[in-house]
């Protein structure tokens, strides 16, 4: 219900999908599997360089932050996703709506700039070998990952900041998940401080991690042209081809969940582009750089072969 008096009331309701009772348990067993799926391989990489020694080296922090982000920012959507779509009743409170919003936001910021540390350090790794171990010390990549965090959260923080300042006259969400575009239009209030602040908040994230990955996959592709290694080239391939492809993806879900805001014609599209944008990454990055990474691939293995997974040698 739109009004334009200001409204007092702590609940709000979720717009969701609007899904055919026939299709509601084969989706919600969907997006159970998808989470059952990314919490098992996500915290068995963390638990497994966790336990394992040989594993505390500053690469492995990288993975740790992947999966710490991807476990946090999951959690937060799809159990109470997973709940509206079998309800009938889809209702949270504006509270619990902000958190949503601050922890979703705060996933998708950091997302980018993890990968942008990641591409920094495959760049060290393949382009200066040499000095890898100088250069990727733990004390700078535990740095660099708290800056990542840092300025995701002070980002985010101002964001969320701006919108829960306005009074509301809606009690809807347009969406199926709480963000914060869904959040500010809540209000009848003039939202241009939100919609400024909200496109430099992107255009900073985006040009930042567009930027920052073009320029060292750039520099990467030039040394390999320029020295012809083969078998420089084969790793190079093999370490940023992955890594790139799951780029891509994170980056067209959420160009086009920005985007498909500015176009209310498509709301399933724009919703679906989001969880995308959450379940695709989360499942994939444990098992592509698990399974590229030697030293980690050699432990999934031996616990896979110790507990009878896999066929003795």
């Amino acid at each position: 219900m739109e009004r334009n008096s200001t409204i007092s009331t702590d609940i709000l309701e979720i717009e969701g999908f609007d899904i055919s009772p026939e299709f509601m348990y084969p989706l919600f067993f969907l997006l159970l599997f998808v989470y059952f799926s990314l919490l098992f391989s996500n915290v068995g990489v963390l638990v497994l360089i966790i336990t394992e020694k040989s594993l505390h080296q500053p690469m492995y922090i990288l993975f740790c932050n992947l999966s710490i982000n991807d476990l946090i920012g999951n959690t937060v959507l799809l159990p109470r996703l997973m709940a509206h779509i079998i309800s009938t009743e889809r209702f949270i409170t504006y509270n619990q709506c902000v958190a949503q919003a601050f922890h979703s936001h705060t996933f998708g910021s950091a997302s980018h700039m993890i990968l942008v540390i990641m591409a920094i350090d495959r760049y060290v790794a393949i382009c200066h070998p040499l000095r890898y171990s100088s250069i990727m010390t733990t004390r700078t990549v535990v740095g660099l990952s708290a800056t990542a965090w840092g300025v995701s959260l002070v980002l985010v923080s101002v964001l969320i900041g701006l919108t829960v300042r306005l009074s509301r006259c809606r009690s809807v969400i347009q969406n199926a998940y709480c963000d914060n575009a869904s959040l500010f239009k809540l209000s009848c209030e003039d939202v241009s401080i939100n919609n400024i602040y909200g496109l430099v908040f992107t255009v900073l994230l985006f040009s930042c991690s567009i930027g920052g990955i073009g320029i060292t996959y750039f520099r990467i592709a030039l040394i390999c042209w320029m020295r012809k290694n083969k078998e420089l080239n084969n790793r190079a391939l093999q370490t940023c081809a992955s890594h790139l492809v799951l780029y891509l993806i994170m980056l067209l879900s959420g160009f086009l969940t920005i985007i498909l805001h500015r176009f209310p014609k498509y709301p399933d599209l724009r919703k679906i582009a989001y969880i995308l944008f959450h379940v695709v990454p989360a499942n994939l990055n444990p098992i592509i750089y698990g399974m590229q990474t030697k030293s980690l691939r050699h432990k999934i293995t031996q616990i896979l072969k110790a507990n009878g997974c896999t066929p003795g040698i």
